[in-house]
């Protein structure tokens, strides 16, 4: 018998989500809510992390009734391996972004592209020095080709550790050296990973662990830092602008092309195309006004921060954008794009095309998108969606909404800038109790969870209690809708930090970029307590992943506690079948790292745990309340 739908109030706080949900339903299209019902109850033991399917002698289910696999795997081992696979996966996604980055900075070098430059000269130099790299009388060139070679060394096997462990406090890195915790090489500690979980190797939970770690600390400090600050080279450092956010974004009377995934080189392409006077006259003589450019998810958030475009949704959004029956064409690139995307293009003229090869879609028109060619294929592209507007049903259209005002491109540089060129204004303000502390929300939606009920929550939560809050990737559109990302959103903070945003006329809710600019928080961390002489782990900071469902989730938390920061999840990882692990998780790495995970649904609960964390940082700092 088929289970009756959950109730569309249930699914999401959104008004622009249900008016589309009930169109969805009315018009018999399947979303990834009716999906869910279909997939429920899960199974048990993969919820708790105890199957085990690394060879063939299994698959394998351990239990109290069947402790050990078929090699003698108990419920501890399999759990920790299957975590580590799952944070290796993570670190991959997001560190495989950064190193597309560097083969675009490459075909820049060696002159294979004109469509890609370097912007921002002077943040070029300023990371080649950190990282060791002479730049005095130099060309630029050659500063970037050093640059270049000395990031595709982080991914590899022969140097002691990635490049921007420069930027870490010496106390944390001698942390991590005693606990053999450094990241050497992105590549390196994804392969080791996959080497020490293959059947007959490391069968010991609390090792396994700790190389999870490392593959972590890889990512944040390798291959994501990588990704962030090569984007800013290439396409611009982020700064302060107004923008509009919602599927109001989407206009009945323009051709509207929708960027998906989280790359930047494709999309900073396709919206430099979709100004060219040929295409924007071809869209006129088909009788639209224009063509719009809006983002989805974490391609969205690239392109929000540096060019202020409009943000049409989060991940639980991108079904519902194409059902307003408005969007010509949704481009994508990769992580985080639902295989349904397809389908549900084709029930209507929206056009689903695909750019890269490591992620391809079956039934959607396909380019190889690359530095050599990549404004020719721009402009194909978008003469796609241009000739899609003539295939449009217009009864079939229903834009459910006005936009929503936002503030972006909270950059370090920009925060730096605005604070008068240094971070002692905003030490001050911390030391003062104005700013008591602060804390990183990020990631993603679950159709599990209500959408953006958490995020919004917990934002809303902490601001009231003067802890400023740094938003990255799906959870920037949350916030955004819920008129916490515009200066006026100082009415809902508490009195010290509606006083220094006041002054500043910036939001208590800062947006910091996509999921990949988390990099840019452990940036800011380590310079604050560089600043102070002190450990990441002294700082009165968190971090938090209220609606997480992704592998980069897992990474990005992992990260973020290993670094020293004391990190939230809305719900478990699949570890709960293991007690050593979940141990180690949500205490036993304090004693290793000073950090550890705390698992919380309730995010009033939340705000007052992380409320009691930054209380007694900043006592152990000397700072008053």
């Amino acid at each position: 018998m088929a289970k009756e739908p959950r109730p569309i109030e249930e699914l999401s706080i959104w008004d622009d989500a249900k008016a589309m949900l009930k169109k969805a339903r009315a018009e018999g299209i399947q979303t990834v809510h009716d999906r869910l019902d279909r997939q429920t109850p899960h199974c048990k033991f993969c919820e708790l992390g105890t199957t085990c399917r690394n060879c063939t002698m299994g698959p394998c289910r351990v239990s109290e009734k069947n402790p050990l696999g078929v090699c003698g795997a108990d419920a501890d081992v399999i759990v920790a391996r299957n975590f580590g696979r799952f944070v290796a996966g993570g670190a991959a996604g997001h560190s495989d972004h950064g190193r597309d980055l560097i083969e675009v900075l490459e075909a820049i070098v060696e002159g294979e592209t004109s469509d890609y430059k370097i912007t921002e000269e002077n943040k070029l130099r300023a990371i080649a020095g950190e990282v060791g790299i002479k730049t005095d009388g130099r060309p630029t060139m050659d500063v970037a080709r050093d640059v270049m070679e000395c990031f595709f060394a982080d991914f590899g096997s022969r140097k002691k550790e990635v490049s921007f462990l420069s930027r870490v406090p010496k106390v944390r890195k001698d942390k991590w050296a005693g606990l053999k915790m450094i990241p050497r090489g992105v590549d390196r500690e994804i392969a080791e990973m996959m080497h020490r979980t293959h059947m007959g190797c490391d069968n010991d939970a609390p090792n396994t662990m700790i190389h999870a770690a490392r593959t972590a600390l890889a990512d944040g400090w390798g291959g994501s830092m990588i990704g962030t600050e090569l984007s800013d080279v290439i396409f611009g450092v982020p700064t302060p602008k107004m923008s509009t956010a919602n599927l109001g974004v989407i206009k009945a009377d323009k051709v509207n092309l929708l960027v998906h995934g989280h790359n930047p080189v494709v999309s900073e392409m396709i919206l430099a195309a979709a100004r060219d006077p040929e295409l924007l006259a071809r869209a006129k003589e088909l009788g639209a006004t224009g063509i719009n450019v809006a983002g989805l998810c974490c391609t969205g958030n690239e392109l929000l921060m540096r060019q202020g475009i409009p943000m049409a949704g989060n991940h639980l959004m991108t079904e519902l954008a194409i059902i307003t029956g408005a969007v010509e064409a949704i481009v994508v690139d990769y992580q985080c794009i639902m295989p349904s995307l397809v389908q549900v293009s084709g029930c209507y003229h929206t056009k689903f095309i695909d750019t890269a090869n490591k992620a391809r879609f079956s039934g959607a028109i396909h380019f190889d998108f690359q530095p050599k060619t990549a404004m020719k294929q721009a402009r194909e592209i978008v003469s796609i969606a241009v000739e899609a507007f003539a295939q449009r049903d217009a009864g079939r259209v229903d834009i459910p909404c006005e936009p929503v005002e936002i503030m972006t491109g909270f950059s370090n540089e920009a925060v730096t800038a605005a604070l008068g060129g240094s971070l002692d204004p905003l030490v001050q303000a911390i030391a003062a109790g104005d700013i008591r502390g602060a804390v990183g929300i990020v990631g993603c939606n679950n159709p599990k969870i209500k959408q953006d009920s958490l995020n919004v929550k917990l934002a809303e939560e902490l601001i009231k209690k003067d802890i400023l809050v740094l938003v990255t990737g799906c959870v920037t559109t949350a916030a955004g809708k819920a008129g916490l990302l515009v200066p006026d959103a100082i009415e809902k903070a508490g009195p010290g930090l509606k006083k220094v945003c006041g002054a500043l006329g910036i939001p208590p809710v800062l947006h910091y970029g996509s999921c990949v600019d988390n990099a840019r928080i452990l940036q800011l961390c380590a310079a604050l307590a560089n600043a102070l002489n002190v450990d990441i782990s002294d700082l009165p900071v968190g971090a938090s992943s209220p609606e997480w469902y992704s592998e980069k989730a897992a990474a990005i938390g992992l990260y973020a506690v290993a670094s020293g920061i004391y990190t939230h999840l809305g719900h478990p990882p699949n570890i709960l079948g293991s007690e050593t692990v979940t141990n180690l998780a949500v205490s036993g790495l304090e004693d290793l790292v000073g950090a550890t995970f705390f698992i919380e649904g309730d995010m009033v609960k939340a705000a007052d745990m992380f409320d009691e964390r930054i209380k007694t940082k900043r006592k152990a700092l000397g700072l008053s309340e």
